[in-house]
């Protein structure tokens, strides 16, 4: 039987887990994500070097006696033929092999410089993967629209707050469950948003998003809450979770026609950024700020996504209507019988 990722860390691993969570201030989700990632290298290790039964299933090797003797012992061939591994035997996506990739370099890299704990480090050239470039998904205008208006039922002006903070400000769902009642700043229009490595940045609420939120305030519970600064609530009266908006978000979407493994929470992220560059005339770093990207490249994206303003930039160009200079016409050679030079 399987086991949890917090159970098989060794002491190492755990030191550099809290690393990355207190000193460069991963989410805990980010680091939950390179722990397993690390818990499944080393347990292909044991099994490649057959210090297990070669019958085990990889999830019930244990790791938690990997030591700093066992690390020092890797090789950079040994991390190439883990990538070779995931790619081929677990079928890992190239986006995949590219956290695993990241983790492994970062691990090394902790272990090597930060530390000063091995004298080399196996990971030191390693190269990402290429990740296929692929245009998010998003709702059209119509659908979005659409979207706010199936909103009903007991929970309608919580639902549709979220809904349209989601459409109109780009949050992550992170993001948006940790809103508190502080960080909506009424006077003016202003939410504080806590991002990826506690990043805070500030998104202006448009008149939509003012009336939402004043809307769900109005009927937002306040006798017997549990979590007095959460500004989104369950019927439980606690701080709303993750899964629960995303059934509610599956839920509008399924009711307007929009289901399926391409249709989600992060979605909604998508189509408002897509609105806004596409509508808006967004440039593109003020949208890299709304968004709270560290890089620009991934804010990028969305530029990609309206052939009509490409179109429309190609018929922009003053040179557009410039007529191909007319050929003249050349005269025929004589017949045969005619007079000619």
């Amino acid at each position: 039987m399987a086991v949890q990722a917090q159970d098989e860390l060794s002491g190492v691993v755990k030191q550099y887990a809290m690393y990355l969570r207190n000193v460069r201030g991963l989410a805990a989700k980010t680091v939950s994500e390179y722990c397993k990632d690390l818990r499944t290298f080393f347990r292909f290790l044991k099994l490649d070097r057959g210090l297990v039964d070669p019958s085990m299933e990889l999830q019930d090797i244990p790791v938690s006696d990997v030591d700093l003797e066992f690390i020092r012992s890797i090789s950079t061939y040994e991390i190439f033929a883990f990538l070779n591994y995931a790619a081929d035997e677990r079928s890992n996506m190239a986006s995949t092999r590219q956290r695993k990739t990241t983790t492994l370099r970062s691990f090394f890299q902790y272990l090597s410089v930060h530390e000063k704990l091995l004298d080399h480090n196996p990971a030191e050239n390693l190269v990402s993967p290429k990740k296929a470039k692929t245009l998010p998904h998003f709702l059209s205008l119509e659908q979005s629209i659409e979207l706010l208006r199936a909103v009903d039922g007991p929970n309608a002006e919580r639902d549709r707050c979220i809904l349209t903070i989601f459409l109109n400000c780009g949050l992550r769902l992170s993001e948006l469950v940790a809103i508190n009642l502080s960080d909506v700043v009424r006077n003016n229009n202003t939410l504080r948003v806590l991002g990826k490595g506690n990043k805070e940045r500030i998104v202006y609420l448009n008149q939509a998003c003012q009336d939402a939120i004043a809307a769900y305030l109005a009927v937002r519970p306040k006798d017997g809450v549990k979590d007095r600064n959460a500004l989104f609530l369950s019927n439980r009266k606690t701080r709303l979770k993750p899964i629960s908006v995303e059934v509610m978000v599956k839920k509008y979407l399924e009711k307007i026609g929009l289901s399926g493994p391409g249709y989600s929470v992060h979605k909604l992220r998508h189509t408002a950024a897509t609105l806004m560059y596409r509508y808006g005339n967004v440039d593109i770093r003020v949208l890299q700020d709304i968004l709270g990207h560290a890089n620009l490249g991934t804010t990028e994206i969305y530029t990609h996504t309206s052939s009509t303003q490409m179109e429309n930039a190609i018929n922009s160009n003053p040179l557009a209507q410039m007529a191909a200079p007319s050929k003249k016409k050349k005269t025929p050679p004589p017949e045969d019988g005619e007079d000619g030079e």
